[in-house]
């Protein structure tokens, strides 16, 4: 009785406040276990994201108690006779307000929701874990790591929800072997557009599980996902080595991961982009001495640019004893800088964690909750030298503002069933400008600076041919979205009419627009 009397509350607030359009009793009727929150300071987090360039203000937020929370509260949405939109957020680690919806429209506080719906949930025998959407790949980990078993692919970030990066891909340095989270699905519980709860897998509404993965939120939220697990490693070797010819560099990149499935490989390969000296000696810094920093000038850099290979071998207590001839073996067909191997062993988890550390020390320095206009790019391998002259040794100059990430994946990973677009080449590399803007007084550190030499990448990759498609896809019209899907459009659509066929879910994304008209009319 309570709990109504603090909705009927809530709902009246929202007439005066925001003009809700649509009839008090329809939300009344819901009996959430969960909370809908008015509360300025939920409201205000839901109306920001990581990028810090969007603002949009829900006119509600809803912390979920269970998956049938969110099931009333869409089906709500759809069934309404004037509608509105419904965004489900994790994290808040979006660029470009992509889980973010405006005055008539509600978010789903996914993560850090009161009263979490579920546990994890491990099963040792059959090598999962079930986890609520909201979930955060930290916890996930701690909870299997409490069985000896971890999830196969990662993403750099752990501090991400389940559902928000399966809505994309999910990435790290293993998908070139295990491919990206996407294909480490088992199964998946969704609540549709229209309020329908689904179980989802290769053979069961396999269309929906599809659809879903990589989807962009488009076809449905995410209460469940079933991740396979493997036995977790307990530390880690991790190496560092320099290349200042960029041919070198990607051969060695490319053979590296054409070892896949092999016993005598790397467990991670990653790398990134050097062209200042104040990145290589500050960034991920503790490969580096203070007292003997490394210098560009010193490696005749080729264009003043330097390539960092960054790759990991995983192992146990138990073969501790031979990890130096596995890493010298690999290491030895490789084609770096000579003395340039930089190493450490430290716990697997640690490794897992390790971007974690450097939030809390930008945190420290306020330099953590600033604009982050990052692009990521899948680059194809036929065009990643011409990538790298026009765009490393070109519109770059010797400032980042940021880490930049590039390496390559095996496209035979990737399930081209799913929502994701590739390019269409055996190998492709990810190429993520992860920049921050400053206001510091120095104009190619700020945001506006940052953003334009974002559109020019953009730009000469057009200009260039070169196929390039976003990861964490960003545009403001249905012609850029129809050209970056391609082949996949009609699929894409297709699917959306079946599956939420109002439009209600992830407005924010601006792939469709809302059908908000009453129920019923033609759409």
């Amino acid at each position: 009785m309570a709990t109504k009397f603090l909705l009927t509350f809530a709902i009246c607030r929202l007439i005066v406040t925001v003009g809700l359009t649509l009839d008090p009793t329809e939300l009344l009727r819901l009996e959430l276990d969960g909370h809908l929150s008015l509360d300025p300071a939920d409201v205000g987090s839901a109306s920001r994201d990581f990028g810090g360039m969007q603002t949009a203000h829900p006119m509600a937020v809803l912390h979920p108690a269970s998956p049938q929370d969110v099931a009333r509260l869409v089906k709500s949405a759809y069934e309404s006779a004037h509608g509105f939109g419904v965004s489900a957020r994790g994290h808040g680690h979006s660029i470009n307000g992509q889980a973010m919806t405006a005055g008539n429209g509600l978010v789903i506080q996914m993560s850090g929701s009161r009263g979490k719906p579920a546990p994890p949930r491990v099963s040792e025998k059959s090598m999962y874990v079930d986890v609520w959407g909201g979930e955060l790949w930290i916890d996930v980990l701690r909870s299997t790591l409490e069985y000896g078993l971890a999830p196969k692919s990662w993403t750099d970030y752990l501090y991400l929800s389940v559902g928000g990066t399966l809505s994309n891909a999910g990435i790290s340095g293993q998908a070139f072997n295990h491919g990206p989270q996407i294909s480490n699905v088992y199964e998946l519980d969704v609540v549709t557009g229209k309020g329908e709860v689904l179980t989802c897998s290769k053979e069961q509404n396999s269309e929906l599980y599809d659809a879903v993965l990589g989807g962009l939120g488009q076809f449905g939220i995410i209460t469940r996902a079933r991740i396979a697990l493997e036995r977790a490693p307990r530390r880690v070797r991790w190496i560092r080595v320099l290349y200042s010819n960029f041919t070198a560099f990607t051969q060695d990149q490319e053979y590296l991961i054409s070892l896949h499935g092999q016993p005598q490989k790397f467990d991670y390969v990653e790398g990134f982009v050097i062209v200042d000296e104040g990145l290589i000696n500050n960034w991920r810094s503790s490969f580096f001495s203070p007292r003997n920093p490394v210098k560009i000038s010193s490696l005749n850099a080729d264009g003043g640019v330097l390539y960092c290979l960054e790759i990991t071998k995983n192992y146990q207590e138990s073969n501790a004893d031979t990890i130096d001839q596995e890493v010298e073996a690999l290491l030895k067909k490789l084609n770096f800088i000579p003395a340039s191997v930089f190493t450490t062993d430290l716990p697997y988890v640690d490794f897992l964690d390790r971007v974690h550390k450097a939030e809390l020390k930008l945190r420290a320095k306020n330099l953590w909750d600033v604009p982050h206009p990052w692009l990521n790019l899948f680059v194809p391998k036929s065009r990643i030298a011409d990538f790298d002259k026009g765009v490393f040794k070109g519109i770059l100059g010797n400032n980042t503002s940021g880490p930049i990430l590039i390496y390559p994946m095996n496209k035979n990973k990737w399930d081209d069933k799913s929502s994701v677009v590739t390019p269409n080449e055996d190998v492709f590399y990810l190429v993520a400008l992860l920049r921050s803007a400053l206001d510091n007084g120095d104009e190619t550190q700020g945001l506006e600076y940052l953003s334009n030499q974002n559109r020019r990448i953009l730009q000469f990759c057009d200009e260039a041919g070169i196929n390039v498609k976003q990861y964490l896809p960003h545009y403001t019209t249905q012609q850029e979205w129809i050209r970056h899907f391609g082949e996949k459009w009609t699929l894409f659509s297709r699917r959306k009419m079946e599956f939420d066929p109002r439009h209600i879910l992830a407005t924010g994304q601006r792939i469709f627009a809302p059908l908000l008209n009453p129920r019923g009319a033609s759409f």
